[in-house]
């Protein structure tokens, strides 16, 4: 007997009611009720759910399962095509999601995951470098309507004048669309590669040009003891970061950023925090004696924390420019801060016999392997120590006739 609106709606004994056609009404030993479709296909007995009640009515659940007998007549199983009508449902709001997320979106979630450990001015740089030529043209496309034509639009109006540029943009515009692809924002290859695909494309010359390092201009290392000289006779802020940045051989925003509390004046060390260094490892500077005395001249500022304070209330430290403005009015157009590294360096190589090793940990350059890192878990500070006293040395030593007097004595 086929059960009748009122019925369904009064039976409370659990068990499985047949209303006809193999649909029942299952009650369960809580009360809950629902409709379910027993058929068999193909030798094989299935039962598939349509749904509680009372949302799904008699009504409701008499239709559902003759559309699913029609289904049965054709050869066809419900269940399996219910599956792929809810995959496709599942598909299709994946595309809605993904359009309504624009290039921009993505780039900017990107940007915040991935760049936030690194410098003020990486940061910016590369944020400023994609709205000024990739999200004029991309930023409110979708990841998944980005194609090479886009990406080549993006290019090509600077890949010949602005090569080292253009390729930047092109690798950070492949990051982000391998980011949304990992959401599932996007399908298909990444149109901004460039293996087996740009480079089909755009200039292979250009793209060695773009890629290839550009050498900081430095100071010819003989020439160093007259300029420190003449340095340390000026006095100023300025002039005692430039002391600082030469004596210890480190980068400039090292010692824009330092704060009292890193060094360690009675052990003559200076120890960075993993997230002030480039490597992202922490890294101990030792001190030569000249650094020592020339920290110890440096007035300590009340409220702030910085070696080297900026000038006005906005300005937590000085100016990004300000050793390079310097050099500049001391008349050394044709040298930058950064080079002073190089001249390190080039004096280590010609005037000691240092390792390799030793002189490149001085740089916070480590260039040891993987495996020879994890059995060697010495910084050389020792060694790093001699080797940089015997350079502040030379660097504030008398500067006559070039004679130098390095680790291998007067040369």
């Amino acid at each position: 007997m086929a059960l009748n609106p009122k019925e369904v709606e009064h039976l409370l004994t659990p068990g499985r009611h047949l209303d006809g056609g193999g649909l029942y009404l299952v009650i369960s030993t809580t009360g809950s009720k629902s409709w379910l479709l027993r058929y068999q296909l193909n030798g094989k007995r299935r039962d598939m759910g349509l749904g509680p009640y009372p949302a799904a009515s008699l009504k409701t659940a008499r239709l559902a399962a003759t559309d699913a007998r029609a289904l049965i007549l054709k050869g066809l199983d419900p269940l399996d095509e219910r599956k792929a009508q809810q995959q496709r449902q599942k598909d299709q709001q994946a595309v809605d999601k993904a359009k309504s997320i624009t290039f921009k979106t993505v780039l900017l979630e990107y940007h915040l995951a991935h760049c936030q450990g690194l410098s003020v001015r990486w940061r910016s740089g590369w944020l400023s470098k994609m709205e000024r030529y990739a999200l004029p043209v991309i930023g409110e496309l979708s990841p998944n309507q980005v194609d090479t034509e886009h990406v080549l639009r993006v290019l090509q109006p600077i890949w010949n004048s602005k090569p080292r540029t253009a390729n930047e943009v092109r690798a950070q515009i492949e990051c982000v669309l391998d980011a949304a692809k990992a959401r599932n924002l996007r399908t298909g290859e990444n149109p901004a590669r460039w293996r087996g695909h740009l480079d089909n494309l755009l200039s292979r010359a250009d793209k060695r040009r773009a890629t290839q390092r550009t050498n900081h201009p430095a100071m010819p290392w003989r020439d160093l003891p007259a300029f420190m000289l003449r340095l340390a006779s000026m006095g100023g802020r300025d002039q005692a970061a430039l002391q600082l940045i030469i004596l210890t051989a480190a980068r400039a925003g090292m010692v824009r950023f330092a704060t009292w509390d890193e060094f360690d004046l009675e052990a003559a060390t200076w120890h960075l925090p993993a997230e002030r260094m480039k490597t992202r490892q922490p890294f101990t500077v030792p001190l030569p004696d000249q650094a020592v005395e020339l920290l110890r001249s440096i007035p300590r500022t009340v409220g702030n924390s910085y070696l080297f304070p900026g000038q006005g209330s906005k300005s937590k430290v000085i100016h990004v420019g300000a050793t390079f403005n310097l050099l500049r009015s001391m008349g050394h157009s044709d040298i930058t801060t950064h080079g002073f590294r190089a001249t390190f360096r080039t004096w280590a190589s010609e005037c000691t016999h240092y390792p390799r090793e030793v002189c490149e940990m001085s740089l916070a350059h480590d260039e040891r392997g993987q495996t020879e890192a994890a059995y060697s878990r010495s910084d050389l500070l020792e060694k790093r120590r001699v080797l940089m006293q015997a350079w502040a040395d030379y660097a504030t030593s008398a500067p006559v006739n070039n004679v130098v007097h390095g680790a291998f004595g007067r040369l």
